[in-house]
């Protein structure tokens, strides 16, 4: 199962303000390219997200299914990814300081990808859910932003830390 791990500088709420909207969904989430259809009780468990995935002119349309919703602090999906397969994805966040840790597992449950050997898989996986929360690191330090402090996507940029007074000039 790969694990992936990241320090934001927001409260879990406004993770959970990223999570809950899910047209948000291709902005977060490495692959997923654009959205078809949100339940309208998206995230209650249960309910679905219609995306595809993919770059034209090779586009799957697939879903997303919550298994658990428990805000703020999990969320647990079954992606499906066809002809892929299906993957259990866990995001746990918690609260640290006045920021939180966001955890994301996924995990291939099904299909072709389920018979890969986990080593094997998770190297993919990793780099993949590293951007993935680099992403929802944007967005959701950007919803909390009060223009105080510099966000964890900044402090990764080198043209910001070398001046950081033009960084936000842009």
């Amino acid at each position: 199962m790969s694990r992936n791990t990241r320090e934001l500088r927001c409260t879990p709420s406004d993770v959970f303000r990223v999570l809950e909207n899910g047209w948000l969904f291709p902005s977060w989430v490495v692959g997923a390219s654009r959205m078809r259809d949100v339940a309208p009780d998206w995230p209650a468990v249960g309910s679905r997200l219609h995306h595809s995935f993919g770059t034209w002119p090779v586009l799957i349309d697939d879903s997303t299914e919550v298994l658990d919703y428990d805000p703020p602090r999990r969320l647990v999906l079954k992606a499906r990814g066809w002809p892929i397969g299906e993957a259990r994805v866990t995001i746990d966040v918690k609260p640290r300081g006045d920021g939180s840790v966001v955890r994301i597992q996924e995990e291939a449950i099904s299909g072709p990808g389920a018979l890969i050997p986990q080593p094997l898989l998770d190297v993919p996986l990793s780099w993949r859910n590293a951007e993935t929360l680099h992403r929802l690191a944007y967005l959701a330090e950007g919803i909390a932003d009060s223009g105080e402090r510099r966000t964890t996507a900044e402090d990764e940029d080198p043209a910001a830390r070398a001046d950081p007074d033009t960084s936000s000039a842009a």
